[in-house]
C-alpha cells in the first residue's frame, strides 16, 4: 500500500483533493478563530478607552515573570512544531526527528498549562476575580480581570485541544499507522498550534503590559 492510500480518507477518492480540501477547512477554521479572538481584543479596546486608570493598575497586578516565561515556552513549540513539520516534507524520512519535534512541542504545551496553573492560584490567593471581595477599588479593573479570565482560560481550552492532536500524532507515529511524507494531518496540526502561539503574542502585551510603561 502506497503512502497516498494509507493517508486517503472518505468521501475522497483522490489524494490531491482530500490535500486540498484539508488545507482549505483548516484556513476556514483559522479565519473563524481570528475573528472570535479579533472581537474579544476589540471589546477589550473599548473597554481599556473607556477606563485607562483602572486597566493600567490592573495591569501592574498581573505577574509578568509567569506572562514572560510562558511566552518563551510557547515560541519554542513553535520551533518544534515547525521542525517536525518540515522534517516530515523532507525527501529524507526523517521520522525520528518528526517525533521528537512532536514530543517536545506536546511537553512544552502541558509546561504552559502547569504554569498558567500556578500563576491562577496565585490570583486566586490576591483575589484577582471578579465578583465580591475583588481585591482592586476602581470598577475598570473588574473588566480587565473578566477579559484576562475569558481569554486566558479559551486560550488555554484551544491548547490543550492542540496537545490532544500532537499527542494522537505521536502515537499513531509509534505505531507505524501514519506515513510521513506530504502528510497534510501533519500540516494541518502544525497550522492550528502556530494558530494558538500567534493568539498568544498579541494577549502578553494586552494582559501584562498596561500600567508597566511609565
Amino acid at each position: 500500500m502506497s503512502d497516498e492510500s494509507a493517508l486517503l480518507r472518505e468521501p475522497w477518492f483522490d489524494f490531491g483533493r482530500q490535500r486540498e480540501a484539508g488545507k482549505f477547512g483548516i484556513w476556514v477554521f483559522l479565519a473563524s478563530e481570528t475573528l472570535f479572538f479579533g472581537a474579544l481584543m476589540l471589546t477589550y479596546t473599548v473597554c481599556r478607552i473607556e477606563h485607562p486608570d483602572a486597566f493600567a493598575a490592573a495591569g501592574r497586578e498581573t505577574n509578568i515573570w509567569y506572562g514572560t516565561i510562558n511566552t518563551a515556552v510557547l515560541l519554542t513549540s513553535s520551533l518544534t512544531m515547525a521542525i517536525a513539520a518540515q522534517a516530515a516534507e523532507a525527501p529524507v524520512r526523517l521520522r525520528r526527528l518528526v517525533l521528537a519535534g512532536l514530543i517536545a512541542t506536546a511537553l512544552l504545551g502541558i509546561a504552559f498549562i502547569v504554569i498558567k496553573g500556578f500563576e491562577y492560584r496565585e490570583d486566586i490567593d490576591k483575589h484577582l476575580v471578579p465578583g465580591a471581595g475583588f481585591a482592586l477599588p476602581q470598577a475598570g479593573a473588574q473588566l480587565f480581570y473578566g477579559f484576562y479570565w475569558l481569554v486566558t482560560s479559551v486560550h488555554a481550552i484551544h491548547l490543550s485541544i492542540g496537545i490532544a492532536l500532537v499527542g494522537r500524532l505521536v502515537w499513531v507515529l509509534l505505531r507505524h499507522e501514519l506515513p510521513l511524507h506530504d502528510n497534510p494531518e501533519i500540516e494541518v496540526t502544525a497550522l492550528y498550534w502556530h494558530l494558538v502561539d500567534i493568539v498568544w503574542i498579541f494577549l502578553y502585551p494586552l494582559i501584562y503590559l498596561p500600567g508597566r510603561a511609565s
